[in-house]
C-alpha cells in the first residue's frame, strides 16, 4: 500500500496545528529563496479570500521558511484581489458580516510581518483588460488602427492614472516590501496611438511605417522600445519618491527577453523560468542575469504544463531547476497557482519543503558569488534589435535564444564554464576572458566588430561559430587547450568557476535525464566518479565539497590538482583553498 498521501496529510495537519506557535524569523531583506502565487483574479471569480486565513499564510511560511512571499493582487484580467479604494477590486471578493468586503492582503501582511518575511506583489502592468474595457482610450493600437483589449499603451495615462496611484497604496496603506510587474516587456507591442504617431513624425519627420522590411522599421521599434523604457523610468521614479525603500521589478526587463543594459531605476531584475525543459531555459536565463551587474532571482514553475495538463513537479525536479539558477549566483522563487477563491492548496507545496532543505545547505556557498572568466559567449544586442520574431514581429521584447541556446548547451556539455552577456559588459571585459565566442550568423554593430579586431590583434582569441557540434569541441580546443578546469565524467555535468569570498570554486550540476522532453522526473540518475583537474599556481592546502563538508583527497604535480567526485546527486560545490 502507498503510504505518500497519507504521510503527506499527517505532515499538513501538523503544520496547520502548530501555525503561529514559532517565535518570529528575523526581516528577510535578501531574495535569495521565496514562492510566487498568482491566479490573475477574473470577474467569475466568486468569495476571493473567504479562504485565505492566518493559519492558511503561517502553513506556507512553515513548510518553506521562505524569505519573501510573492503573492497576486493583480493579473492580466485588470481586476485586483483585494479591495483597492485606487484600482479595480475584483467583483468577487468575499463579504464580511457587516457587508464589508474582505480583503486577504491585510492577512498576507500582517503573517508575513510578524515572520520577518517580506511580502512582494504580482500585479499585471502593461496587459490590463479591465483598465481598457473602462478606458479604450488607454489602450495600445495594432497597424490596422484597432485597440488592443489586453495591451495598455506606454504613451497613455495609464501609469498616471492607476498604476502609479496603486503601487503607492501597496506601499502606503499595506506596506508591502516590494513589487513584482508581469506582463509588462513581453505584454509590448510598437503602438500607433495617435500620441505615438505624433511624436514619431516630430522626431523623424516620416510616417511610421507598417511592416518588417519598410523603411524606418528598425527606427520605429526603437522608438518605441524607448517609450517602454521611459515608462519604466516615469513610474518607478515616481513610486521611489514618496518610497524609496519600496523594490520594484519589471518581469523579465534587462534580462535576455530584454538583452541590453540596464537604463532604469529597477531595484531588482527577475523572471520566470519556462515550464518545460527549464533545465535548458534555466541555463541561458541564469547566465545572462548573472552578468548584468543587479540583484537578481528566477522563478521556476512547479508545474509542467503542456495541452490541457499541469502535472506538479517532483522535489528533486524542482532541486534541480533551483540549481541551475543558484549556481551562478542568484536567488530563486517556485510558482504555484492560487485557488479560485484566491487561496493556497497546501498539499501541492508540501514538496517545497525539501527543495528549501536542499537550497538553505547550499547558500552560505553559492549566493552573491562572482565569476572566474574563462568563455564569453556573446548574446548580442544589436543582433537581437535587427530582428523580429516571426509569430509576432510587432513584438518589442520577444524570445530570441535560437542562435546561443544550442551552443551554450554544446560549450557546458564539453565542460566549459560560460558567462553570458552582452556588448557592453564584454567591452568591459574583453581581457578577463581567454576566449570569446560569436555564435554563427550574429550581425555585431560596427564599433563591437571593431573592437574585436583590435582585440584579435593585440593578442586575444575569438572565436566565430556555427551551430555543428563537431567543429565546436574542435576549434574550441585548439584555442583555448587548458581551460582552468578540465572534467573527464559524462556530459551531463554543468560546470560553473565562481568565486566566493576570496574561495575558489567549481559549481557542479547533474544535467542528466531527459529534462528536456520529459515534463516530470520522478529521479535523476547520479553521475559518478569524476575525474577533475585543476590548474593552480600553487598546492592547494584543501579540496572540499560542499555543503557535506567532505574532504577529498588529491595530487598535485606540474601546477595540476587532481581529485575524483565519486558521486554527483543533483548539486555539489567544489571549493578549493
Amino acid at each position: 500500500m502507498d503510504r505518500r498521501p497519507l504521510a503527506s496529510f499527517a505532515i499538513l495537519m501538523a503544520i496547520i496545528l502548530t501555525a503561529g506557535c514559532k517565535p518570529a524569523a528575523e526581516p528577510a531583506p535578501e531574495r535569495y529563496f521565496g514562492i510566487h502565487l498568482d491566479f490573475h483574479a477574473g470577474p467569475a471569480n466568486q468569495n476571493i479570500g473567504a479562504n485565505t486565513t492566518p493559519e492558511m499564510v503561517q502553513a506556507i511560511i512553515d513548510i518553506m521558511h521562505p524569505d519573501f512571499i510573492q503573492t497576486d493582487c493583480k493579473g492580466h484580467p485588470g481586476y485586483s484581489s483585494y479591495p483597492t479604494k485606487v484600482g479595480n477590486p475584483a467583483p468577487g471578493l468575499a463579504l464580511n458580516p457587516d457587508g464589508s468586503p474582505v480583503d486577504p492582503l491585510r492577512i498576507w501582511r500582517d503573517v508575513t510581518a510578524r515572520n520577518g518575511v517580506a511580502l512582494y506583489m504580482h500585479y499585471s502592468g502593461v496587459l490590463d483588460a479591465r483598465a481598457i474595457e473602462l478606458h479604450p482610450d488607454w489602450a495600445s493600437i495594432d497597424p490596422e488602427g484597432n485597440i488592443r483589449s489586453h495591451a495598455t499603451s506606454v504613451f497613455g495615462p495609464y501609469a498616471d492614472s492607476l498604476l502609479i496611484p496603486q503601487l503607492k497604496e501597496l506601499a502606503g496603506e499595506y506596506g508591502v516590501d516590494g513589487m513584482w510587474v508581469d506582463g509588462e516587456c513581453w505584454g509590448t507591442n510598437v503602438d500607433y496611438c495617435e500620441a505615438a504617431v505624433e511624436a514619431f513624425r516630430k522626431q523623424t519627420g516620416s510616417e511610421p511605417p507598417k511592416n518588417p522590411g519598410d523603411t524606418l522599421w528598425y527606427e520605429w521599434k526603437q522608438f518605441n522600445r524607448e517609450a517602454f523604457r521611459q515608462y519604466l523610468r516615469h513610474y518607478i521614479d515616481a513610486v521611489h519618491a514618496e518610497y524609496p525603500e519600496f523594490r520594484i521589478c519589471s518581469n523579465w526587463s534587462y534580462t535576455h527577453h530584454m538583452p541590453e543594459p540596464v537604463s532604469a531605476p529597477v531595484d531588482f531584475l527577475s523572471g520566470d523560468d519556462s515550464p518545460l525543459n527549464s533545465v535548458n531555459y534555466g541555463r541561458i536565463a541564469a547566465r545572462y542575469l548573472s552578468s548584468q551587474g543587479m540583484p537578481w532571482d528566477l522563478m521556476i514553475w512547479s508545474f509542467a504544463k503542456y495541452d490541457n495538463f499541469r502535472p506538479q513537479k517532483t522535489a528533486v525536479q524542482l532541486m534541480r531547476e533551483a540549481a541551475v539558477i543558484i549556481s551562478q549566483g542568484g536567488g530563486f522563487s517556485a510558482y504555484y497557482t492560487q485557488e479560485k477563491d484566491g487561496s493556497v492548496n497546501l498539499e501541492k507545496i508540501l514538496p517545497m519543503a525539501e527543495v528549501a532543505e536542499f537550497v538553505r545547505e547550499r547558500q552560505p556557498f553559492c549566493f552573491k558569488t562572482t565569476t572566474v572568466p574563462q568563455i564569453a559567449l556573446l548574446y548580442s544586442t544589436w543582433d537581437y534589435q535587427h530582428r523580429d520574431d516571426p509569430k509576432n514581429p510587432n513584438g518589442l521584447f520577444p524570445t530570441l535564444n535560437d542562435r546561443v541556446d544550442s551552443l551554450l548547451q554544446c560549450l557546458l556539455e564539453s565542460q566549459y564554464s560560460v558567462d553570458l552577456m552582452g556588448e557592453e559588459t564584454l567591452l568591459a571585459n574583453l581581457k578577463s576572458y581567454p576566449l570569446i565566442v560569436i555564435p554563427e550568423a550574429v550581425e555585431l554593430s560596427p564599433e563591437f566588430e571593431q573592437a574585436l579586431q583590435a582585440h584579435s590583434a593585440d593578442g586575444g582569441k575569438v572565436l566565430r561559430l556555427s551551430n555543428d557540434r563537431t567543429e565546436i569541441r574542435q576549434r574550441v580546443g585548439e584555442l583555448f587547450p587548458e581551460p582552468m578546469v578540465e572534467i573527464e565524467s559524462s556530459p551531463y555535468v554543468d560546470l560553473a568557476l565562481r568565486r566566493h569570498h576570496g574561495k575558489l570554486q567549481l559549481h557542479l550540476v547533474n544535467t542528466s535525464g531527459d529534462h528536456a522532453g520529459t515534463p516530470v522526473l520522478e529521479e535523476i540518475p547520479p553521475v559518478e566518479d569524476i575525474r577533475i583537474s585543476v590548474r593552480l599556481p600553487r598546492k592547494p592546502r584543501r579540496i572540499i565539497s560542499q555543503p557535506s563538508g567532505e574532504a577529498l583527497p588529491f595530487t598535485y604535480s606540474g601546477g595540476i590538482a587532481r581529485f575524483t567526485l565519486p558521486k554527483l546527486d543533483i548539486y555539489d560545490i567544489i571549493e578549493v583553498s
